[in-house]
């Protein structure tokens, strides 16, 4: 704080209070969108993109009508992407990155290619460990990671070139080194705040996929077992794009229309998935189950679960916000297709690790809140589980620390911020600038010896 007493800082906020509170029914009147949605959720038409679809409605007899949501990349419905490579028995957020980035599915030599130039690009620069990661760890590993990409812009010879193959050279050392950054950043965490007592690095194995190398690297004895990191997987596929109006890739696009570097770019996207609303969903998610884990007895006693899911809906327990957690979607309303992809390897994990009963609280929990809330509160559209009702719980399975849950959707998530970036910069024409509505009455200058 500087030289400003405590008494000042109040009185200086208070003024912020004050002066910077807009009426909530200027909002109404002037018809303005908050968020960029309508009362419905429907989001205002900002862009077009090729890279996926995020679909919750379809049309009859005229009208838009709820449905299942459905997901697609680049045109291919999530559920199928995943299906095929359920079936094949093989890894596939390598596979899904090549499609996002250039539009088609691979073929098995295009994808060991592609495949062994992500591992090309993995090394990260001479004493970058020692000299960015492990100095000043922060408690926040997506700070760390934000840090170190822009500290990467000073070890790339041409750093602010927009041209494709230099952006597309960029996207992908980040999308290679993302692991690495984001656990070593943890192990450095660890260290520098004694909760561990050694410090090691282990080097990425180029015969392992991303979902395993991320298990390799963050554990001591480098073990996992084939359903951890096939599940590990599927969470980096589901998480890797999700449309260009969530938060983060809308940053993207927002940011690289300035003109502005790949490394500036990634790193505003990372401040945008930070925010609880958005990337840390899973963790409040987490939270929440340990005190409904805690506070109910009979775990598949329906009465008592929807007892105390109305609690927390009248902000009487937990963090008191009144938010059941990990329920609902700024889209989806009747179904979230990621949500029902990754129940079921969730349940198969929770079977090795013999964790059934919690698995069978989280499903209780998920037929449960839609019925609380539409009793609750005037809803404008369905509520239903989202992908981060599960993903933390996931998570905690295979004993990924908390620190970590953020920055893991970051490693899925930049695939699908470098598609956006690219395409942005293909078929950009104008800096994005959207309209605000003054409502400040204008005022005559008042010299200083009139001022009170």
């Amino acid at each position: 704080m500087n030289n400003v007493g405590i008494t000042d800082l109040e009185r200086y906020s208070n003024k912020c209070l004050e002066k910077c509170r807009i009426d909530p029914q200027l909002y109404i009147d002037n018809k303005v969108n908050r968020g960029l949605r309508d009362l419905n959720g429907k989001g205002v038409l900002t862009g077009l993109t090729e890279i996926s679809d995020v679909v919750s409605k379809k049309k009859i007899d005229g009208e838009e009508v709820p449905c299942p949501g459905k997901l697609y990349y680049r045109g291919y419905d999530v559920e199928s992407l995943v299906g095929g490579l359920i079936e094949d028995d093989r890894f596939g957020f390598e596979e899904i990155t090549y499609l996002l980035l250039f539009g088609t599915l691979p073929s098995a030599d295009e994808l060991e290619n592609f495949k062994a130039l992500l591992y090309s690009y993995r090394p990260l620069p001479d004493n970058f460990v020692r000299d960015i990661i492990m100095k000043a760890p922060s408690t926040d590993m997506m700070n760390s990671l934000a840090r170190s990409v822009l500290t990467l812009y000073s070890y790339d010879a041409t750093p602010d070139s927009t041209e494709i193959p230099n952006v597309l050279r960029q996207c992908l050392q980040l999308i290679a080194r993302f692991p690495q950054l984001s656990v070593y950043s943890y192990h450095a965490f660890n260290y520098g705040s004694k909760k561990s007592n050694s410090f090691f690095i282990h080097e990425p194995d180029p015969k392992l996929s991303t979902a395993e190398n991320l298990l390799y690297m963050l554990r001591l004895d480098g073990k996992y077992t084939p359903l951890e990191a096939k599940v590990l997987d599927i969470a980096l596929v589901l998480h890797a794009e999700h449309g260009g109006g969530n938060n983060s890739t809308f940053t993207t696009h927002v940011v690289s229309s300035s003109g502005t570097d790949t490394y500036s770019a990634i790193a505003a996207a990372l401040g945008s998935l930070k925010g609880p609303k958005h990337g840390g969903a899973n963790l409040k998610v987490s939270a929440m189950f340990n005190d409904i884990k805690a506070n109910v007895s009979d775990w598949s006693d329906r009465d008592e679960v929807s007892a105390y899911l109305a609690k927390i809906l009248h902000k009487e327990a937990f963090d008191k916000s009144g938010l059941i957690y990990g329920m609902g979607h700024a889209v989806y309303s009747v179904s979230d297709p990621r949500a029902k992809v990754f129940k079921r390897f969730v349940k198969s994990l929770s079977e090795e690790k013999g964790l059934s009963d919690e698995y069978g609280l989280y499903s209780l929990v998920e037929e449960l809140a839609p019925e609380v809330i539409a009793k609750e509160r005037k809803i404008y559209k369905g509520v239903s589980a989202n992908v981060d009702f599960y993903s933390g719980f996931v998570y905690d399975m295979l004993g990924l620390p908390h620190e970590l849950f953020t920055p893991i959707f970051a490693i899925a998530r930049i695939s699908g911020w470098s598609a956006h970036r690219i395409e942005e910069i293909i078929n950009a024409g104008k800096i994005i600038r959207p309209a605000y509505m003054n409502v400040q009455e204008h005022l005559d200058y008042i010299p200083m010896k009139d001022r009170k």
